[in-house]
């Protein structure tokens, strides 16, 4: 019973964190169409969603700023790389429609797939299956013609997905003994140590005259929401699962940017769609169970050193 709850949460949480990740490409997209360099809109969205959670965390739960050292220091590499991914991906977004960044986004399950391996957690036959069903919808997906194609903004958005996808197992490690709220403050947190000083040393432009500061607000609650959902999808699902379930963002990302850019796809790429949701729609014919801690891979180095037993902050995860 406790199995069948732990994954219908880490299912919710994963689909409500792609429905929030699929609605960003979008805020920064028009973020970016009304003047906002690409730094300035990672460093705004990162640190401002970093702290109103820490504010909330400080008014409401302060048992949750808890975190062990060697937990600490995998949520700051963790942050560490996602903040540097986070510059690679507006950049490319810039140079890209909202709706083809994410289809290339999308591709990290291939390079999580690669990452999880290296650290002896190889995927299963149907997660495998699920894996190749994905790709060729995102292949179907991002069929263009190579005129049109901006190789630049290709390869950074594929770098932004690499190091997305490398996060994951770590916070992963952390999330086996800390609550989804901590993981995600101090991962926020050290992204935005990245994000501002990006900001600050290569670009200082400022906002345009009389802006819009809605899609960057939207973008701030989106990122909110989406790390907080994210993380609770990788408890109870595992890296890999939250993944899978997150490509359902692409189909949030075209619709909405169907509707607010005017952007289009061809029929071709809306078969891609199709098959996304079929392999969003296998989840139900996964064997899911928590992850058990390992002692071996790349990154066994991130357990506690042991946990105080009166410390309560997990009780309600």
């Amino acid at each position: 019973m406790r199995k069948a709850i732990g994954r219908a949460k880490g299912i919710g949480s994963a689909l409500s964190a792609a429905v929030f990740l699929g609605l960003a490409p979008i805020f920064g997209k028009q973020a970016i169409q009304l003047g906002f360099s690409p730094l300035l809109v990672v460093a705004v969205r990162t640190s401002l969603a970093a702290a109103l959670l820490l504010l909330l965390m400080v008014l409401f739960r302060r048992p949750f700023l808890y975190i062990y050292p060697a937990g600490l220091l995998g949520c700051a590499l963790a942050g560490a790389i996602n903040g540097l991914g986070s510059i690679l991906y507006y950049l490319a977004l810039g140079r890209l429609t909202a709706s083809v960044g994410q289809l290339l986004y999308s591709l990290y399950p291939i390079f999580l797939a690669v990452w999880l391996a290296l650290d002896f957690q190889p995927p299963s036959r149907i997660t495998r299956l699920r894996m190749a069903i994905a790709m060729l919808g995102v292949l179907l997906l991002t069929y263009t013609k190579p005129a049109e194609i901006d190789w630049i903004g290709v390869a950074l958005m594929l770098g932004a997905s690499a190091m997305y996808a490398l996060h994951l197992p770590i916070n992963q490690r952390v999330l086996y003994d800390i609550p989804a709220p901590t993981v995600t403050l101090y991962t926020l947190l050290a992204m935005s140590l990245i994000v501002v000083p990006a900001y600050l040393i290569f670009d200082r432009s400022f906002p345009p005259t009389d802006p819009s500061w809605t899609p960057l607000l939207g973008l701030t609650l989106v990122t909110f929401f989406s790390r907080l959902t994210l993380f609770l999808g990788v408890k109870h699902l595992g890296g890999m699962q939250t993944a899978l379930l997150g490509l359902s963002e692409l189909l949030i990302t075209i619709v909405a940017s169907h509707l607010w850019l005017h952007e289009s796809l061809r029929p071709i790429q809306w078969s891609g769609a199709v098959l996304l949701i079929v392999s969003v729609a296998l989840i139900g014919l996964e064997k899911i169970s928590p992850e058990p801690r390992r002692k071996s891979g790349w990154l066994k180095w991130l357990r506690p050193p042991g946990i105080p037993p009166d410390l309560t902050w997990g009780a309600g995860e």
